[in-house]
């Protein structure tokens, strides 16, 4: 009984987004516990999905909870329009990653230590048949989780992945051909209480700039067939210490400079001939990031984290 009032729940809640639950499965978090894993898909075009787990401790009655999930899945609902919408972008080299294999909602660390994990994997996707990743354990600290609504996914992905993204810019995770989990610290350095909001990086015109043009190059141009991406996600505003509408005008201002052509909706874009002929300075870039983060990776951390 449960369950089904789950997915009547979750349906409605997708529908409301745009979206499709093409299936549903059941799943279990690092206990054991059990979970129920949602395949969402985009109503008119189900040939991209994404998964939402959730345990069967959430509250769907509580409307402040609903409230951000139905934010989440409308921001969903414009991520599938990507050609990858599990991809992203760095600030620093300006790495495209990709995100997977994320294992919802935190759990508790068995090593004793009073955090709560949730483990992923990030890849490199420069277009090649790269295999270099990076296994991750993000620690979020007790006092941090005070900060968050509920410990399940579409509460915390959001400030996860850009936690990830901001680790990797201060070199202190490595992408490898194997390896162990290495850990990303989430704690309350990310976020102002008097300001109520995320921090990560803080960015000036001229690196946004240099930030949309390279995320419709490689997220379009390179990995997504000349399709358009969505250049106003909301994820890229909270990463860069901006707004969507400071993105905006970014975009605006790229389209100007003949740098990329805007959608009819305006939110996406596709880069144009010009952008495409700087593919030599883009890859340069990705070698120069790579080569920074494995001499600054901490060597004692080689030997895996077991405990996480």
């Amino acid at each position: 009984m449960w369950i089904h009032r789950r997915f009547w729940q979750v349906e409605a809640a997708a529908k409301a987004a745009g979206l499709v639950v093409v299936s549903s499965a059941v799943g279990h978090d690092f206990a054991g516990n059990p979970t129920t894993r949602f395949t969402l898909g985009l109503a008119g075009d189900q040939a991209k999905t994404e998964v939402l787990e959730l345990t069967d401790k959430f509250d769907f009655s509580r409307k402040d909870l609903l409230d951000d999930v139905t934010v989440y899945l409308a921001e969903s609902a414009k991520r599938l329009k990507n050609p990858r919408p599990d991809c992203y972008l760095t600030l620093h080299g300006l790495l495209p990653l990709s995100f997977g294999k994320f294992e919802w909602p935190f759990h508790r660390s068995t090593s004793g230590a009073d955090t709560f994990l949730v483990h992923g994997e990030v890849r490199l996707e420069d277009g090649t048949e790269s295999i270099l990743h990076a296994k991750i354990a993000a620690s979020m600290t007790v006092t941090f989780a005070e900060i968050v609504k509920a410990p399940e996914q579409p509460f915390a992905e959001g400030f996860i992945y850009n936690a990830v993204r901001k680790t990797m810019d201060q070199g202190q995770l490595e992408l490898v051909k194997s390896g162990n989990r290495q850990p990303v610290p989430v704690t309350t350095r990310y976020y102002s209480p008097w300001k109520k909001q995320f921090s990560f990086n803080d960015t000036t015109e001229a690196q946004r700039l240099e930030y949309v043009a390279a995320k419709a190059f490689w997220l379009s141009g390179v990995l997504g067939g000349g399709q358009p991406v969505w250049l106003l996600d909301p994820r890229d505003a909270q990463y860069l210490n901006t707004t969507v509408a400071e993105l905006k005008k970014t975009a605006e201002a790229l389209a100007g400079e003949g740098v990329i052509r805007l959608a009819a909706d305006t939110e996406f874009a596709t880069p144009t001939e010009a952008l495409m002929g700087h593919r030599t300075k883009y890859v340069e870039e990705v070698a120069q990031q790579l080569a920074f983060i494995k001499p600054s990776f901490n060597e004692d951390m080689r030997g895996g984290h077991t405990n996480m």
